[in-house]
């Protein structure tokens, strides 16, 4: 605990003197004080944020890597800069015959024909090494940066700090909902920095698409993995934005587009786990043309809940029908509160119209997403965590395909996967299950109802049965009520004084002028004053 607060008190003197250096508290008090409007100034602020990110290291940048696709939450310039962001780090040597022993127990010269002891790639978390096996296997070593556990749990009690320096002295951090921004943050941070999760998440992906003859998940060796080290299979293969190269191999990149498309969508809905970083650098395309996703780190989840919430909305954007849509994003968000329904139909009509009339070439899938996230935005749909991630690959799936083939129909590749859906929902056994599902909930309600009414008669027996209430715009119903009882009590007046006038008109008692009786006329004068009276109340009310 003590060598993590060291740590950290070093990490907050860097942070300072990095704030300093960038003169970001400039900027940070006009941002906070609501007070910089001009565009240019803002820019700049904006660059010199990315180059502090940068200087800080791999949390900060990863952390603004994170928030590169959030355009619900930052303005668009900002996003801009922020997707200017790499991992530039400085390759550090490390002693790799060591660690393997140190951390497999193993003697290395009897596992291991050769290691490369040059990274082939170096990144803020791990480098990667090419080796063999005594086997004649190639694979890669994957060996995570000394003292990087130390430094990323600094860097996240530091930012953790700021959040809540940021919560106290502006409402900024509300006003982008900060706190559950670093919580999904950090619980991403953490999974990627997991050698062992990695591992997983490719043995999960192995399981998967075992089946599947066009695509290859690289083999691992997991004699030789630990939360340190990876070691898996060295792919040859092709980048697949190399149209040149592919061509040569008589490789159809036509197809090969629409294959990579449909195996991205398969991940999300056949198996609700995706490659979360599907970038052109991550996938290759190996000797037999099969479609070889690398680096497994990020990730994202879908829920099951969740799964057939999202296959509706696939049959509903295929089918076009906003109506369908929207009740299905509501069922997906966390929270929402949409200001004008009708308003909201119309924008996810015109997305939809947009995407439907056009080929992939004429479609601005930035623009769509960036339009997507608006509405969401303007709505206050607040959705998972994963949701941003889908975001995030579709459009770097998009960048993909724009390159590879332009004229890519989107929604004519989504139609076996609506037929599929469609089939799939209607599948007896299915049915069966999600009928077997509500029948149980129904079974543990009525289980609960018994031992809910006895407690509720047990209270109103011991006289304890209270009852709460909230009762919206309290003050104008006061006014309405008391209003009302007035209104009542001049009524009850007005009916008594008309029966008491008819009565002593009925007599003919009283003085009199000439043939009228004096009190009945009065009566009557008396009625119609109050008939007035309440006309006017009611008219104004």
């Amino acid at each position: 605990m003590f060598d993590k607060q060291q740590k950290k008190i070093k990490r907050s003197a860097k942070l300072l003197q990095v704030i300093s250096k960038y003169g970001l508290q400039d900027m940070l008090s006009r941002i906070s004080n609501g007070s910089d409007s001009d565009s240019e100034k803002n820019k700049a602020g904006y660059e010199r944020l990315r180059l502090a990110l940068e200087e800080l290291g791999p949390s900060f940048v990863k952390l603004g890597q994170s928030f590169s696709n959030r355009d619900d939450l930052l303005p668009k310039d900002l996003i801009l800069e922020l997707q200017k962001l790499q991992d530039r780090v400085e390759v550090v040597d490390m002693d790799v015959k060591m660690i393997l022993q140190k951390s497999l127990d193993i003697v290395v010269d009897e596992h291991f024909n050769y290691i490369d002891t040059t990274p082939i790639a170096a990144a803020s978390i791990a480098q990667v090494y090419k080796s063999q096996l005594k086997n004649g296997q190639d694979v890669i070593l994957k060996i995570k940066r000394p003292n990087i556990e130390k430094t990323i749990q600094a860097d996240l009690l530091l930012l953790k700090d700021l959040v809540n320096l940021i919560d106290t002295y502006s409402d900024i951090g509300d006003q982008i909902n900060l706190k559950n921004a670093l919580f999904a943050f950090e619980k991403s941070l953490l999974e990627e920095l997991s050698l062992s999760n990695e591992k997983n998440n490719i043995l999960r992906f192995q399981k998967n698409f075992k089946n599947d003859k066009d695509t290859y998940v690289p083999k691992v060796f997991e004699d030789y993995c630990d939360n340190q080290i990876l070691t898996m299979e060295f792919v040859e293969g092709t980048k697949i934005t190399d149209i040149t190269s592919l061509v040569a191999q008589n490789i159809d990149v036509k197809i090969l587009a629409e294959k990579g498309y449909q195996l991205f969508v398969s991940q999300i809905l056949d198996y609700g786990f995706f490659h979360a970083d599907p970038h052109a650098g991550n996938i290759l395309v190996n000797k037999e043309g099969q479609i070889v996703f690398i680096d497994f780190g990020a990730v994202g989840a879908i829920p099951e809940s969740d799964q057939s919430i999202l296959e509706s909305l696939i049959l509903n954007f295929v089918a076009r029908k906003p109506d369908k849509i929207i009740r299905n994003l509501k069922k997906l968000a966390i929270y929402y509160s949409i200001p004008n329904d009708r308003q909201f139909e119309n924008d996810v009509l015109e997305i939809l119209n947009t995407i439907h009339n056009s080929s992939l070439k004429d479609i601005n899938v930035a623009a769509i997403m960036s339009k997507m996230k608006d509405v969401l935005k303007e709505n206050r749909l607040v959705m998972p965590d994963y949701f941003y991630l889908l975001f995030k690959g579709i459009s770097l799936i998009d960048g993909v395909g724009r390159t590879i083939n332009p004229d890519l129909d989107v929604v004519s590749s989504l139609k076996p996967y609506s037929k599929k859906i469609f089939f799939k929902k209607l599948n007896p056994e299915k049915l069966a299950k999600k009928g077997f599902n509500k029948l149980t909930d129904l079974s543990d309600h009525f289980e609960e109802i018994p031992n809910e009414l006895r407690s509720v008669l047990h209270k109103l027996d011991e006289n304890q049965l209270s009852l709460q209430t909230e009762i919206k715009n309290m003050d104008r119903l006061e006014v309405v009520i008391k209003s009302s009882i007035v209104n009542l009590i001049l009524g009850i007046v007005l009916a008594a004084n008309i029966i008491g006038t008819s009565v002593l008109w009925a007599a003919k008692i009283g003085p009199q002028i000439g043939d009228l009786h004096i009190f009945p006329i009065l009566g009557f004068v008396v009625s119609l004053v109050m008939i007035i009276v309440l006309l006017l109340r009611v008219l104004r009310r």
